[in-house]
């Protein structure tokens, strides 16, 4: 049997870092990771697209409903809570 292939956009980019060499100064091992971050960075973001318009409303949608979940949990724990917080009080 053969492996489950995987599409391009589930793949990890892998970027080979070469070792550390003996002739290699400090600053040249600490400018690196600040380079190779920036690399990722702009490959990154040149693969990004704008979302189209049915995609935008299905986000909208998704972080109203959390909103909308997020604030109901609130507002039922604060009214648990105060009937609560009168008994320990008294």
């Amino acid at each position: 049997m053969s492996a489950p292939k995987q599409s391009q956009s589930s793949k990890a980019a892998v970027i080979p870092t070469k070792p550390a060499t003996a002739n290699e100064s400090g600053f040249e091992k600490i400018t690196e990771v600040p380079l190779e971050f920036i690399k990722e960075g702009t490959t990154f973001i040149n693969k990004c697209t704008k979302p189209d318009k049915k995609e935008y409303i299905q986000i909208i949608r998704a972080v109203g409903t959390g909103f909308l979940v997020m604030g109901v949990i609130g507002y039922l724990v604060k009214l648990i809570h105060i009937p609560i917080r009168h008994l320990i009080t008294v």
